[in-house]
């Protein structure tokens, strides 16, 4: 075993950079989830065109009680502005738009209506996807946790993300990494649980992967409150853009470096490790290769 395990999988320093062909596919990725994501917004904005069409003028379109939320939509309020806002000031809300760009729009204000309902939905599906690049790398890490069980005969089961309960693994596995949080296997006489997005007591944070010494018999939210029970603690950075890369490495360091302070002084020395997409050249000497 060499000293620095790590250098077994690494002969130089270009071993750690991306290479073009996946740094394009990770875009193409990304674009194509975009696209299925938005989607539900696009037939919305079909739907309210078709709603929208029966009133002669803006005015009449307070009238029409099916598109009342896509009215204070297109006027840039926020479902979760919404809210927060008096039947008043919703109205309010409505009058503005009606008054200031669907009248002036004139026999477009239907068109008008729409482009506007599509651009305060264009900030929500903005929004959702800031952290996509790091959800399509829990996707793909979970897929590649589960081929290697199949591949190897290890019978897992997972944790399902919405209803938070185990399930035993299945023939058919199609899709189950959109829903999964957590896996447990054997290794040998070795129990190992993972979880992912985890708030760790003692550090009192937010970590991406969470690896534990316990089977699901024994595991309960106290096995979080047990350092003795954590093997390894990871950050997982999805994020394929070369500009983002030192800001990655930095976050996930600092992250780390909480995860060993906070583990030393408890009597503890868990693994710790980042999985991440690229890493710019003046960060590979952390790595010790050149």
């Amino acid at each position: 075993m060499p000293e620095k395990p790590y250098l077994q999988h690494l002969t130089s320093s270009n071993d750690l950079v991306t290479p073009y062909e996946a740094v394009r596919a990770g875009f193409v990725a990304l674009a194509f989830e975009k696209n299925r994501r938005a989607t539900p917004f696009v037939a919305q904005a079909r739907a309210l065109k078709v709603s929208a069409s029966k009133a002669k003028i803006p005015a009449e379109l307070v009238h029409i009680k099916e598109i009342q939320q896509a009215l204070l939509t297109a006027a840039g309020v926020s479902d979760k502005a919404a809210r927060h806002l008096q039947p008043q000031d919703k109205e309010e809300a409505i009058q503005g738009l009606i008054k200031n760009f669907l009248e002036p729009a004139g026999i477009n204000f239907v068109e008008e209506l729409v482009y506007r309902f599509l651009l305060t939905r264009g900030d929500t599906l903005g929004g959702s996807m800031r952290n996509i690049g790091g959800v399509l790398a829990q996707r793909k890490l979970s897929r590649a946790l589960i081929s290697s069980l199949a591949i190897a005969g290890n019978p897992y089961q997972w944790l399902h993300s919405t209803t938070n309960t185990w399930l035993q693994m299945s023939d058919d596995d199609t899709d189950i990494e959109l829903n999964l949080r957590g896996l447990s296997w054997q290794r040998g006489n070795q129990d190992r649980t993972l979880i992912y997005n985890l708030t760790v007591p003692m550090v009192r944070n937010n970590v991406d992967l969470c690896l534990f010494d316990c089977n699901l018999d024994a595991f309960s939210p106290i096995v979080y409150k047990s350092p003795e029970r954590y093997i390894a603690l990871g950050e997982l950075k999805g994020g394929i853009d070369p500009a983002g890369a030192d800001e990655h490495w930095k976050t996930a360091r600092t992250a780390l470096n909480r995860i060993q302070e906070t583990f030393s002084n408890l009597g503890f020395k868990p693994h710790t490790f980042l999985l991440g997409r690229r890493l710019k050249k003046r960060w590979r000497a952390k790595f010790g290769v050149n």
